[in-house]
């Protein structure tokens, strides 16, 4: 007997024990969706077969009336849900079943609270799915044969830690699930209610789900038995396509319902479109925006989201091919008459038709925002905070919708000093200054040293409003939003600030005066500091600092340069090299004053070099010596405290 026949006991995953225990719990109170989430695999199973078919019909092994069995044996205590669709090999079953090998695993449990109201909403969010069984049965089996396979598993555990594998015999292909209820769970083995829950949440799946119904003899007038009793199937859901189905013939509750099955969330979504559009290529569309981002957000491999039919036949889920990378958290259906069924995916990584369905599904969920922006604010607030980040890769990705996501972005700013992003560059436009012709931002590595920079200080006496931009994704959008509205964007640590306008003839002859007054001492300090620097300079900028740390108009932003080396990024072998800054100093401050009076070289160097480790650190930057800066700040204070 080989080792793949052999019958072996192996554990889950930790994360599925943990997973595991807590679904029972944190989702005990709505276990009635454990048969929506069964159906919901069952039919993905069945789309699958249906789109490998198109290539080798002796898939189908001579049946293709496919559908979904659930049915009951109540003397066993079990239900069963069954499909004739694509099935899976024994490894396929381990990978799928024994782990969760999902991106934002960690984040998921570090995010759980204890509370149980709480966490079945975070749960729903992971999407348990064949997990959800173990909410109302003690023991699962789950028997499979992968279509065009020979060899059957069989799978089963009872949730505590450890399941078993082993060969087995199926007939025919596709996967039995059947559970083996626990005490208490009666109500589940009653027929009518099983109907009831696969009406209310699985009406919508398009194949027929059937369960057994019971055909009494048939009598003659006499009472004498002209037709035997006999059990025939019968078709429970609509199966219809939903979207298929004109707008006005669907409930709220079916979208609702819709949503959770493709998207495999127990939340209704934020919002919807629901659209035919008619032309040289016909599609028809429903798309979602979920209520809270799924935990695989930043997994760049995900593949699910948007789901591509042709004919009402599924043919994949690739979601970049239907939509771009920065909107991939969009989930739905496109279904089309304007491809042939057998459509291979390198032809459809070719398809002019599916360019256009793209080009047209973006514009409609873009469409959706704006909608959202103007009509209902508060869930456009909640989807910028779930999705915001994302969305700011547009503007990198999508060069011809770039001023429709312009307009979307949000952002923190000296108006509120809040860390909440609610500023649109439209209202920073309205609230500009009469003679301002820039938007002025400042970037950094958290909201704090953004909201602290010392960069802010002639802003904020002049009472010019700044974009506080902390996300890592804010220095590559604006590389490549360099203007708004015909307004360029202004870094305000980068090159000079262009503020004359907003400074009378008396301060730009003070300025002028104080340059030359301080160049003797400009050119010691570049003595100090060599080649850490690129130049010292007199600075316009600063109000209450002494110094601050600048770079020139073109060059790579500090903040840039940290997250690159963050990244593992080497500079020099990338052709960049370090960015050298430029220290302006504040001629009003007292240590700056008292800089220009010290006759000790010493001591001059000392404090120097403490203003520009402390210019870096107000920078949200790192020291290459930080026990040097401690020693001569501490040197500097016991001076201090002598006198």
């Amino acid at each position: 007997m080989s080792v793949e026949t052999q019958k072996e006991t192996l554990g889950f995953q930790t994360e599925v024990k943990h997973l595991l225990d807590l679904m029972i719990h944190s989702l005990y109170s709505n276990k009635e969706i454990f048969l929506r989430e069964l159906i919901s695999n069952a039919s993905d199973a069945i789309d699958k077969l249906r789109f490998e078919a198109l290539a080798d019909d002796s898939l189908y092994e001579g049946d293709s009336d496919l559908k979904i069995k659930v049915s009951v044996d109540k003397d066993a205590r079990t239900i069963t849900v069954s499909d004739n669709g694509i099935g899976m090999t024994r490894e396929e079953v381990q990978k799928h079943i024994g782990t969760i090998a999902k991106s934002g695993t960690k984040e998921f449990f570090e995010k759980l609270t204890g509370d149980q109201a709480k966490d079945s909403e975070l749960i729903g969010q992971f999407g348990v799915g064949f997990y959800s069984a173990f909410i109302v049965a003690d023991k699962v089996t789950l028997i499979t044969r992968k279509a065009g396979e020979k060899e059957a598993v069989r799978w089963e555990s009872e949730g505590k830690g450890e399941y078993t594998l082993e060969s087995a015999e199926k007939a025919t292909h596709g996967t039995d699930v059947i559970l083996h209820l626990k005490e208490g769970e009666d109500e589940f083995l009653d027929e009518f209610r099983l109907r009831s829950i696969i009406k209310k949440f699985s009406d919508h799946i398009s194949v027929p789900i059937v369960m057994d119904r019971e055909i009494p003899a048939e009598k003659d007038d006499e009472g004498n038995e002209t037709a035997p009793a006999r059990v025939e199937e019968e078709v429970v859901n609509s199966a219809s396509a939903l979207w298929t189905l004109p707008k006005e013939e669907i409930s709220e509750e079916e979208y609702n319902e819709f949503y959770k099955h493709v998207g495999h969330d127990f939340q209704d979504p934020l919002a919807y479109v629901h659209s035919r559009v008619e032309g040289n290529v016909e599609y028809t569309l429903l798309l979602y925006i979920p209520a809270k981002a799924p935990f695989d957000l930043w997994d760049r491999d995900a593949k699910h989201g948007v789901k591509l039919y042709v004919k009402k036949v599924f043919i994949t889920d690739d979601a970049e091919k239907l939509m771009p990378r920065y909107l991939r958290f969009v989930r739905g259906v496109i279904d089309t008459d304007s491809l042939p069924l057998n459509v291979s995916r390198e032809i459809l990584q070719q398809s002019k038709q599916i360019n256009v369905i793209k080009a047209g599904a973006v514009k409609k969920v873009l469409g959706l925002l704006e909608s959202l922006v103007k009509d209902e604010p508060e869930k456009y607030a909640q989807f910028w905070e779930q999705f915001g980040n994302v969305m700011k890769e547009g503007v990198i990705e999508d060069i011809k919708n770039r001023e429709r996501i312009a307009k979307l972005l949000r952002f923190s700013s000296t108006q509120s000093d809040q860390p909440k992003q609610d500023v649109s560059l439209e209202d920073y436009v309205s609230r500009m200054k009469e003679g301002q012709d820039k938007i002025y931002y400042i970037t950094a590595d958290s909201f704090a040293a953004a909201k602290n920079s010392p960069h802010l200080e002639i802003f904020r006496k002049k009472g010019i409003e700044v974009l506080l931009l902390s996300d890592k994704i804010d220095e590559w959008l604006v590389s490549s939003l360099t203007e708004f509205d015909g307004k360029p964007l202004q870094s305000i640590a980068k090159g000079e600030l262009d503020l004359d306008k907003f400074e009378s003839e008396e301060e730009k002859k003070q300025q002028e005066e104080v340059s030359k007054e301080f160049e003797s001492v400009l050119k010691q300090i570049k003595d100090v500091l060599g080649d850490k620097i690129k130049d010292v300079k007199v600075s316009h900028r600063l109000t209450d600092s002494p110094a601050c740390l600048v770079t020139e108009a073109h060059d790579m932003s500090l903040n840039m340069e940290r997250i690159m080396k963050e990244a593992g990024q080497n500079l020099n072998m990338l052709g960049i090299g370090g960015t050298k800054p430029i220290l302006e100093i504040n001629p009003q401050h007292e240590i700056v004053t008292a800089l220009k009076e010290e006759q000790d070289d010493a001591r001059f160097a000392d404090i120097v070099q403490i203003l520009f480790d402390q210019a870096i650190l107000s920078e949200g930057g790192q020291l290459d010596d930080p026990a040097a800066f401690v020693h001569k700040l501490n040197v500097l204070l016991r001076d201090l405290l002598k006198k």
